[in-house]
């Protein structure tokens, strides 16, 4: 009885350890759209708006969901405080902070890095330049991100389910 308790946990185990693996590989695509689209509006804002690059961002955070948001108000937070810190400081130092509660890589960081340093410091069309130069590396890397989900999504899922039978069997 006990036997059959610990292969059905481990089992459980296995395939939860799957599925949540296979859970990044989905939320990755979904992150850089939602990125992509919160671009789109820092653009628009300043732009259009001439919105000033604090309020930019904070609406920019509400218009977007967590874990993102809670990045960019932190940002707009930190610069409407006047602390001294230029936007590439507080920028980087947000995106450092807050980057491993996403699904990311490094290709998305590496392009938002280099937007941050270059906002605040130019004027507008020089800004809305870097804007979309930094809309299109990202939508590089949601075209990849979506080629990975397709691979390795199914294949996740499959594989903590198969582990987890492995490990059923060699118990027994």
């Amino acid at each position: 009885m006990i036997k059959l308790i610990g292969a059905v946990l481990v089992l459980f185990a296995g395939t939860m350890i799957g599925f949540a693996q296979a859970a990044r590989f989905a939320e990755r695509p979904k992150q850089i759209r939602s990125l992509l689209h919160a671009l789109q509006r820092l653009e628009t804002e300043i732009g259009y708006g001439q919105t000033p690059l604090p309020d930019a961002l904070h609406r920019m955070s509400l218009a977007i969901p967590p874990p993102l948001s809670a990045m960019f108000a932190g940002i707009a937070a930190e610069l409407r405080s006047g602390s001294g810190s230029t936007v590439g400081e507080v920028w980087e130092k947000a995106l450092t902070a807050g980057w491993a509660s996403t699904s990311m890589r490094a290709g998305e960081k590496e392009a938002m890095l280099r937007l941050g340093a270059t906002l605040g410091g130019s004027g507008k069309e020089d800004q809305l330049k870097h804007v979309r130069l930094a809309e299109l590396q990202l939508q590089s890397e949601e075209a990849t991100a979506r080629e990975e989900q397709q691979r390795y999504e199914k294949l996740c899922r499959s594989l903590g389910v198969l582990g987890a039978a492995l490990v059923v069997i060699l118990m027994v």
